[in-house]
């Protein structure tokens, strides 16, 4: 599953809760683990109130103490990227697809300029559309606050998860940490479709809603199969169907089932599936404290 954990980091204690969870996936999964730093041109002086790193020196020296907490029995390798570069975000992609080759990458949902931002606006489009990294998104608000354990993993599905790939990840992850499964599928009602499958179901409403309990029937029969599949290999697992607001549904399901982790799947497809993908991933980070694994579909 994750073969290589890269972790960019900028020196700040925020971009550092993103240690814990990658010391933690790699000492379980035996799988090693990259420090980043890119040298930002014309950077400021703090970032986050923490020293900002801008010389090479000091930037390697503080990646290899970062490096010493992850313990001696993990591999962990350090890298600075001494040109200055404008765009930080795009050079952290451009490592990650030609010199890393990461499983994974684990980044803290706050960085330069705010990772909420940056994970769902120009960065998104080249980490989850160009289809290739899942990324483990933290939220310092509850990774600094306690452990990174995996007791329970919420896995929202659309109506058509026949092939969803984020179900190899999850059973990968409950196999590991001996975790519980929740498998979640939510569809939309007539009054939270939005976009033009608004306006067509406003025009033809007992269509769409025959449309809706169609995807519903579909649904079900996906998530039984998928349901026996994880009983099937020993895992505890659930499952349920959500009728609403996706994003909604997802983080109240969360907290409902004190889930530890949100396992998403992030895609680009049309029609009803469009209205799942098209806002969900960056509305539940909005909406939840918990950590999220994003998983790029390949289309």
């Amino acid at each position: 599953m994750f073969k290589n954990i890269l972790v960019p980091l900028d020196g700040s204690k925020l971009a550092e809760t993103a240690v814990s969870p990658a010391a933690s996936l790699a000492k379980t999964l035996g799988a090693p683990v990259t420090l980043l730093h890119i040298i930002e041109k014309d950077a400021p002086q703090e970032v986050h109130s923490d020293h900002h790193l801008t010389k090479p020196d000091e930037a390697s020296a503080y990646l290899q103490k970062v490096a010493l907490s992850f313990g001696g029995d993990l591999k962990v390798e350090t890298h600075v990227h001494t040109a200055e570069v404008k765009d930080v975000a795009a050079s952290i992609i451009q490592h990650a697809s030609e010199e890393f080759n990461p499983d994974l990458i684990v980044m803290c949902s706050h960085g330069s300029g705010g990772f909420r931002d940056l994970i769902f606006g120009s960065i998104a489009q080249q980490v989850l559309a160009g289809g290739k990294t899942p990324l483990l998104l933290l939220q310092p608000e509850t990774v600094g606050s306690s452990p990174f354990r995996l007791r329970r993993i919420l896995v929202p599905l659309d109506s058509e998860s026949v092939h969803d790939e984020s179900l190899h990840y999850a059973e990968e992850l409950c196999k590991a940490y001996g975790a519980e499964a929740y498998l979640l599928t939510v569809i939309p009602t007539y009054e939270t479709l939005s976009g033009q499958e608004a306006a067509i179901s406003s025009m033809l409403p007992s269509s769409a809603t025959v449309l809706l309990d169609f995807y519903e029937e579909i649904a079900r029969e996906h998530l039984q199969m998928h349901l026996n599949e994880f009983l099937e290999a020993g895992h505890e697992t659930e499952a349920e169907i959500g009728r609403g607001d996706p994003a909604e549904i997802i983080v109240e399901t969360a907290a409902r089932v004190a889930a530890d982790i949100i396992l998403l799947s992030t895609h680009r497809k049309a029609g009803v599936n469009a209205f799942w993908a098209r806002s969900v991933a960056p509305n539940v980070v909005r909406k939840t404290h918990l950590p999220l694994l994003l998983v790029p579909l390949k289309e």
